[in-house]
C-alpha cells in the first residue's frame, strides 16, 4: 500500500474543526485573519498509514481502556534505534499524555517546594510555568548570542548557578526550542559532566529530535553510561507526525528509583493509560510512517532554504 498524504502543497482548511490556532485565535486576542505561527503544529495531513489505523479502530467502535502491546514498544524502539542510534529497553518506558506533563511530574518527583530548577533561557515557556506553578524556584543560565549569530552555553555561569542555587533538577531542551540549536556532542558532554559532578538530575526534552537539518542529534542519555542513570528522556511522535492532539509521549527512565518516583507522581495525578487513539497512531507512525516522514522533512528543508534566500534578498535590496 502506497503512502497517499505526501502532497504538502495541498491546503487543508482547519477552520471549524476545533483547531486551537485557527478557531481560538480571536478568543486569544488575535485578529481573525492572523497567520497563526503561535502554535507548534503543522497544517499537513499526517501519514495515510496513521489515518488508516485510526479509521480501522473507529470502525471497531469500542474505545475502552487500552494499553500498548509488544508491537507498540517495538515500533517505538525501532524508530529510536534507526533514527537516533539509541537502544531502549521496555522496562525504562513510562507513557504520558505529553512532554509538558512529564516535566511537571519530574518537578514534583525530584524536588521539594522552594528547590531550584535550572533552565536555559530563552526556552519554551512551559518550562518556567511547571516550575513556578509547583512552588519551585526558576534559575536560568541564559544562552548568549555569539559572533557567529548562534546561541551558545556559558559553562562557567551554568556551573556557578548550579552550585550557588543548590540546583537539583535541570531541564535540557535538546534540540533547543526556540533558538534552533542542535547541541553538539562536546556541548552536551560539558554540561553533562557538570551535572554529574553536582548530582543534578536531567530531564531532556527531545521532542524535536526528528527535525534536525544540519548537524546530528545526540540523545543525551546515550552519550555516557553515567548520564543514563540520572536522566529522564522525553520523546513523542506529536511534532514529527503532527499528532499533538492525540496526547502521546514516551518517557524513558533507566534508573528504577527515579522511575518509581516519577510513576508515583503520575498515579497521584489520577492518570493511568494513554487514550486508545493515541496508542494506535503512535504505533502506526513509527512502524509505517518512514516514507511520509522523509518526504515531509525534504519539503520543510526546501522551504527553509527558499525562505532564507528570500530574506537575504530583502536585506540586500
Amino acid at each position: 500500500m502506497a503512502e497517499r498524504n505526501i502532497d504538502f502543497d495541498k491546503i487543508t482548511d482547519r477552520r471549524n474543526t476545533n483547531c486551537l490556532k485557527y478557531d481560538f485565535a480571536v478568543k486569544r486576542g488575535m485578529p481573525e485573519d492572523v497567520l497563526p505561527l503561535w502554535v507548534a503544529d503543522m497544517d499537513f495531513q499526517t501519514s495515510s498509514y496513521v489515518q488508516d489505523a485510526l479509521i480501522k479502530q473507529a470502525q471497531h467502535g469500542i474505545f475502552g481502556y487500552s494499553d500498548g502491546q509488544e508491537s507498540y514498544f517495538e515500533a517505538v524502539k525501532g524508530w529510536l534505534k534507526k533514527h537516533h542510534d539509541w537502544e531502549v529497553q521496555e522496562k525504562w518506558l513510562v507513557k504520558t499524555p505529553g512532554v509538558v506533563m512529564a516535566l511537571a511530574l519530574s518537578v514534583k518527583a525530584y524536588t521539594d517546594p522552594g528547590d531550584a530548577v535550572l533552565i536555559q533561557s530563552p526556552v519554551y515557556y512551559p518550562f518556567s510555568e511547571v516550575i513556578s506553578d509547583n512552588g519551585r524556584k526558576i534559575v536560568s543560565s541564559d544562552l548568549f548570542l555569539g559572533e557567529d549569530n548562534r546561541y551558545h552555553i556559558d559553562y562557567a555561569d551554568f556551573e556557578k548557578k548550579i552550585a550557588e542555587e543548590e540546583v537539583k533538577l535541570f531541564f535540557l531542551c535538546n534540540p533547543h526550542n526556540p533558538v534552533g540549536r542542535v547541541w553538539t556532542k562536546e556541548e552536551l558532554e560539558t554540561i553533562g559532566d557538570i551535572c554529574c559532578r553536582h548530582h543534578v538530575i536531567v530531564v531532556s526534552d527531545e521532542i524535536h529530535a526528528d527535525f534536525v537539518f544540519q548537524g546530528k542529534h545526540h540523545v543525551f542519555a546515550n552519550l555516557k553510561k553515567e548520564y543514563a542513570e540520572w536522566t529522564i528522556t522525553c520523546t513523542s511522535p506529536g511534532k514529527t507526525f503532527n499528532l499533538a492532539g492525540l496526547q502521546t509521549s514516551n518517557i524513558f527512565i533507566p534508573n528504577q528509583k527515579l522511575k518509581n518516583a516519577f510513576k508515583k507522581q503520575l498515579a497521584a495525578a489520577g492518570y493511568s493509560q494513554l487514550n486508545a487513539a493515541g496508542l494506535v497512531a503512535c504505533e502506526a507512525a513509527y512502524r509505517d510512517g518512514e516514507e511520509w516522514y522523509q518526504a515531509m522533512k525534504k519539503y520543510v528543508a526546501g522551504n527553509i532554504a527558499f525562505t532564507k534566500e528570500f530574506v537575504e534578498k530583502i536585506f540586500r535590496a
